[in-house]
């Protein structure tokens, strides 16, 4: 209960789905082809209208706010700090994949930022030893099988996703650390919403100007982020 209800708080305030700045920049460039099953393209309209001006008037000018304090660079050590923490959530899902190769550079990654990377603020994985990032989730992992994405859904405060992303949410927090601790009630709720809360603001402030290429992009919004968004996870999926 005390996980639900934190999570609960968090999204209240923060909206913004995607964290990645890798992402967001794919996500505003890419341009889908394929027609989306969407039966609930009432509700996902009005949705994507309420996330925008709780974005625009709550999110945006936070961490507009917080990025003229936090210089840049520490704005990016953060960044792959949490990246760094949630190492369970991309091994587990790269092996379930049978992606062997990709878990082994996971996981020498996640050594090698966690000592030589101080805690995961820096990453000498990358610039020292090349060795890239695989991001998986348990979203990607069921649409490898052949699980299909389902009709699109706009989650309040979240964003964009299917049914299949949304139902994977639950088996990811399961492999995050931070949401780990709180359910063993290791930290209160007050301190998990602050861990969050550092968290999305951070992420949102590296990504202001790729939304905003988004919206200027988009003749109309939603169906704009519908598309871009399920072609984007295809493309996740068949990599």
């Amino acid at each position: 209960m005390k996980l639900i209800y934190g999570l609960l708080v968090v999204s209240i305030f923060f909206n913004l789905g995607t964290c990645s700045a890798d992402e967001l920049d794919e996500f505003s460039d890419e341009m889908a082809v394929e027609e989306v099953y969407d039966p609930l393209s009432g509700y996902n309209r009005a949705m994507t209208s309420f996330n925008d001006v709780l974005y625009e008037n709550v999110m945006k000018p936070v961490a507009s706010g917080y990025a003229n304090v936090v210089h840049t660079e520490i704005r990016e050590s953060i960044s792959k700090f949490f990246h760094n923490l949630y190492f369970p959530m991309r091994l587990t899902n790269n092996l379930l994949q049978g992606k062997f190769k990709n878990s082994l550079e996971e996981s020498e990654r996640f050594v090698l930022n966690s000592t030589v990377g101080i805690l995961g603020f820096f990453d000498p994985a990358k610039s020292k030893f090349e060795i890239d990032k695989h991001n998986e989730d348990f979203g990607q992992t069921l649409g490898f099988y052949g699980v299909g994405a389902g009709p699109h859904v706009v989650l309040p405060l979240f964003g964009p996703s299917n049914v299949r992303d949304t139902i994977s949410m639950i088996p990811d927090s399961l492999l995050s650390p931070i949401d780990y601790v709180a359910r063993k009630d290791d930290i209160t709720i007050l301190e998990y919403v602050a861990i969050k809360t550092v968290e999305k603001v951070n992420c949102t402030s590296q990504n202001i100007e790729k939304y905003e290429k988004l919206k200027a992009d988009a003749i109309d919004l939603y169906p704009y982020q519908r598309d871009v968004y399920e072609q984007y996870r295809q493309e996740q999926i068949e990599e």
